[in-house]
């Protein structure tokens, strides 16, 4: 690990004059080896362990800018996310109503079995948290539904809201 290199006589000694005594200079040498192989040893253990994990992604297909789609309304299934997270539903003309978070999964895939064509409409005001879009995407993803498009809460959408619950 480590050790001492007591060397030759020092340069210049003379036996006749005793004057000056030089000290040997002894060499001290340090053997590296153990410390770096722990140093790539943990290296290693924590490159391993940390490239495990692979990132959760979700692709999204967006549509090209200003492109217009015509969905007839008995196919379109609209959720609206209130300020405070509450969720309302409706399906076209519908009056819409209120729904559990717990409860949304199966409203969602009932009426996607009544019909196969829905496309659900996600509009989250925009005063509410971002995890309740997340949270409702990751039903819709739990439920196998593939067909869904977000949109913003606009003032008409507020004003229907306030009528039902009121």
């Amino acid at each position: 690990m480590a050790g001492m290199d007591a060397g030759a006589a020092p340069r210049g000694h003379d036996k006749k004059k005793k004057k000056h005594k030089k000290m040997r200079r002894l060499g001290v040498r340090i053997d590296m080896t153990p410390m770096v192989d722990v140093a790539f040893l943990l290296l290693t253990f924590f490159m391993l362990t940390t490239s495990m994990r692979r990132p959760q992604t979700m692709e999204i297909n967006l549509p090209p800018e200003k492109a217009q789609v015509e969905v007839a309304e008995s196919n379109l299934l609209t959720l609206r996310v209130k300020e405070d997270g509450a969720i309302y539903y409706n399906v076209g003309a519908e009056p819409p109503q209120k729904v559990e978070f717990k409860d949304l999964g199966n409203l969602v895939r009932q009426k996607n079995q009544q019909n196969p064509r829905l496309i659900t409409l996600i509009k989250v005001d925009r005063k509410g948290k971002y995890h309740y879009m997340v949270d409702i995407m990751d039903e819709l993803n739990l439920a196998n539904i593939n067909r869904f498009s977000l949109a913003p809460m606009l003032d008409a959408d507020k004003q229907i809201l306030q009528k039902v619950s009121s």
